[in-house]
């Protein structure tokens, strides 16, 4: 993190960096997005494709952000990609406002850092990647709490909660969720056996099936999470992405595993333990990316056009809360200020909803019995 804001302050005519803070119940997180735009005006973000990925959400997979890191030294034109024609790539990123989360899960990577290789959970405990809305909170018969602790609720974690403002403020164009454990190229469903259909399958599958044949070869699966990995996974990133936001290319990427590793080996299961095979994984996966980017304007088209409409609606405090965090991205208000007006506007809607109980009922009662029948119980209060 420390190389990435050099590399930000390094480079301001095309990276910038904020960094969102969050917390409740005692429970504080942080999450820096770093967004790659090469000419910034005000109306940019809407007129360019918008892509946004989130690296490092379980702690232990520490590869993820090392590849992070690798993407933006390439977009900062710090480092190339041998095998691709800079000019025809720069052609591509004018068309396209990149946002990356480094390392979403700070506060679980330090508990790895301090010696528990094993911890794919936030500082609380919770798996990030159970904690979205989407199938929330379903158990399936090998649940492991260690494993896939969801939280007490969905968006319960700050982490979540800043990357679901993040994404529905933003309205990516393409998602990609960045893990580690296997190779493979997932798109939805994590909650079940099925992928989308029509033209969103298509472009998705269209997508993922040149992208395997140009990186990923025979070592690369291709599916719906749920259909390929052996298990279903409920309330995660990448299904909320697709379902609520509506974003029209939302994926879950896997790309390191070494299956060899001893279960209680996790740091060799999920990270490149030896520099040969490092430099291999972040020299493919970044020309995977980039190789991504020249793909998306090509098969998404239009930006405006591209959205998708999601079949489920936004739930008002999902929509404010997308709203309030486009303002302060505009206007660098404070995250705990725009927190607290949310608190305000649901409790006075909440007041507001009791009090008008309250005056029905003292204006039937001062109503002759005969004429006002007593219609309080029939109000959920």
């Amino acid at each position: 993190m420390e190389e990435i804001r050099a590399l930000v302050h390094r480079h301001p005519d095309k990276l910038t960096m904020e960094t969102i803070k969050a917390g409740n119940k005692g429970y504080g997180a942080e999450v820096s997005v770093v967004t790659y735009c090469k000419e910034k005006k005000d109306n940019d973000e809407r007129s360019k494709l918008r892509i946004l990925l989130s690296f490092g959400q379980h702690g232990r997979e520490l590869i993820t952000t090392e590849l992070a890191l690798r993407i933006l030294s390439i977009l900062s034109e710090e480092k190339f990609l041998p095998s691709m024609d800079q000019a025809s790539l720069n052609s591509a990123l004018d068309k396209l406002v990149i946002k990356v989360v480094p390392m979403e899960n700070l506060n679980g990577r330090k508990v790895v850092e301090a010696g528990d290789l094993c911890e794919r959970r936030n500082g609380r405990g919770v798996d990030l990647n159970r904690n979205w809305s989407v199938d929330w909170g379903k158990k399936e018969k090998d649940y492991d709490p260690y494993e896939e602790n969801p939280g007490i609720a969905p968006f319960s974690e700050p982490e979540s909660q800043i990357m679901r403002k993040l994404a529905i403020s933003f309205e990516p164009n393409l998602w990609v969720n960045v893990h580690s454990g296997m190779e493979a190229l997932f798109m939805p469903y994590d909650h079940k056996n099925t992928t989308p259909d029509g033209l969103p399958l298509q472009r998705m599958k269209s997508l993922l099936e040149e992208v395997k044949h140009l990186h990923c070869q025979e070592r690369c699966m291709i599916g719906s999470g749920g259909g390929s990995v052996g298990y279903f996974a409920h309330g995660t990133a990448t299904d909320f992405m697709y379902d609520i936001v509506g974003v029209p290319m939302a994926f879950t990427f896997e790309i390191y595993g070494d299956g060899t590793a001893s279960s209680r080996d996790c740091f060799k299961m999920f990270n490149p333990t030896d520099l040969a095979t490092y430099n291999r994984v972040l020299s493919d996966w970044s020309a995977t990316f980039f190789t991504i980017f020249k793909l998306v304007p090509q098969k998404l088209g239009d930006s405006n056009a591209s959205i998708l409409k999601p079949d489920k609606l936004v739930s008002i405090d999902e929509y404010l809360d997308g709203y309030l965090m486009e303002r302060r991205n505009r206007y660098g208000k404070k995250l705990e200020v725009l927190e607290l007006g949310m608190q305000e506007i649901r409790t006075y809607f909440r007041l507001f909803l009791l009090s008008s109980v309250l005056l029905l009922f003292m204006f039937c009662s001062r109503i002759s019995k005969s004429k006002c029948r007593p219609i309080v119980s029939a109000i959920p209060l």
